[in-house]
């Protein structure tokens, strides 16, 4: 992988952005098998990004031709909560209906209002960030949030949130290193924000 490049998302990246999604999304870990269904964190956190903003969906391209790491965001999450409610929920609804609603993962996937947090209306942007292990630790996490941050700034947002997973250590220290100052920590995750007055592009 010494050819890595980041590029913009492609739909030919679809499928591999699933994948990315799915094999660390056990905080920073590989979730196969952890929820009801595989396809099921993908669906919430990363395929309905590059639909929705495809223009702020950004790929680390493995040398090859294929996505080996991500960064995903929209410059207004209150807009992106409408979209999904109405038209990406029913989908989902549809789709895993079998589904034992009461389960964590089915109840965030159905239930995009959770992201609509008071106390970030100074930060409307967020996003998500994983890259697969064969390319953590070498810079391109920092890379990727510099220039998703720039993508943002562009859009109009004023400042980008996220949320990292408690028991994610790496995640827990990185974001302060790439300018975030944690704001809120509730037990099961954690939110960070970041300013975007004076970016530039990356």
């Amino acid at each position: 992988m010494s050819d890595v490049a980041i590029r913009p998302y492609a739909p030919s990246d679809r499928d591999a952005v699933r994948e990315i999604c799915l094999r660390t999304g056990d905080a920073g870990g590989d979730a196969t098998g952890t929820t009801p269904d595989d396809r099921l964190l993908p669906d919430t956190y990363a395929l309905p990004y590059v639909d929705h903003a495809p223009d702020l969906a950004f790929v680390v391209d493995d040398g090859g031709g294929r996505a080996a790491g991500y960064v995903l965001g929209v410059a207004d999450t209150a807009a992106f909560v409408r979209w999904y409610r109405a038209g990406w929920a029913p989908g989902l609804a549809e789709r895993y209906a079998h589904l034992d609603a009461a389960h964590t993962a089915v109840r965030q996937a159905l239930d995009p209002e959770r992201m609509l947090v008071p106390e970030l209306a100074e930060y409307p942007a967020h996003l998500h960030i994983d890259l697969l292990p064969p390319l953590q630790r070498r810079g391109l996490g920092r890379r990727l949030i510099e220039h998703e941050c720039a993508a943002l700034a562009a859009a109009g947002a004023s400042g980008v949130h996220l949320g990292v997973a408690a028991g994610n250590a790496d995640g827990l220290a990185f974001y302060p290193r790439v300018g975030f100052t944690r704001v809120r920590g509730d037990g099961d995750s954690v939110l960070f924000v970041r300013p975007l007055d004076g970016e530039s592009a990356a």
